[in-house]
């Protein structure tokens, strides 16, 4: 073998072992973009699910209490906000945080009512919210913590040259800004 002939199979070596690198980068963020949309949709069905009680914790509420209209009409605007669609998960995390905004106040007017906290009805849509935001809370962990490996591999060298040449981008934290509703609404009575 000659000296060139080395060179050449030293450098197809390098071209292949690149090429075999960018390919399982390029497969990394398909992974992780699709993980991080698939543990949306799994908050997206939580949402859901919490947006499907409301309506009947308010009907139950309304029955014992049904001269505190300002606070249902509250909760069913921020309801219908939340359910609505949207562009990202920032915006829906502020629709969110509404709407838990608006249930605690539903429930501080529920606290008023000592036959409606006594109420089965009640007690079991209580029990069935405190489930689905315990849900809700466990999904955005994994949601934020598919977008924080997304995000980080999106950022760091060399991986951000395959990001930029196939325009894998950031994606958002699904979170709450507001101190006061980083809390789910209290369901306790």
């Amino acid at each position: 073998m000659t000296g060139g002939t080395i060179a050449l199979i030293v450098v197809a070596a390098v071209v292949v072992i690149v090429l075999l690198w960018a390919v399982a980068q390029y497969n990394g963020f398909v992974r992780l973009r699709n993980l991080v949309q698939e543990s949306w949709r799994q908050i997206d069905v939580e949402l859901h699910r919490r947006h499907d009680l409301i309506p009947n914790l308010v009907e139950t509420v309304k029955g014992y209490a049904a001269h505190e209209r300002n606070v249902f009409d509250e909760v069913t605007r921020a309801r219908a906000a939340a359910a609505g669609p949207v562009d990202s998960p920032a915006q829906q995390a502020v629709q969110e945080n509404a709407l838990s905004s608006a249930l605690g106040r539903l429930f501080a007017v529920a606290e008023n009512y000592p036959v409606l906290r006594a109420s089965e009805n009640f007690q079991q849509l209580q029990a069935e919210l405190a489930n689905t935001e315990d849900r809700i809370a466990a999904g955005r962990r994994f949601y934020n913590a598919n977008v924080r490996t997304l995000n980080t591999k999106v950022e760091t060298f060399p991986a951000n040259v395959i990001a930029n040449m196939f325009k894998f981008t950031r994606a958002e934290y699904f979170e709450a800004d507001d101190p006061q509703v980083r809390q789910a609404p209290s369901v306790g009575f």
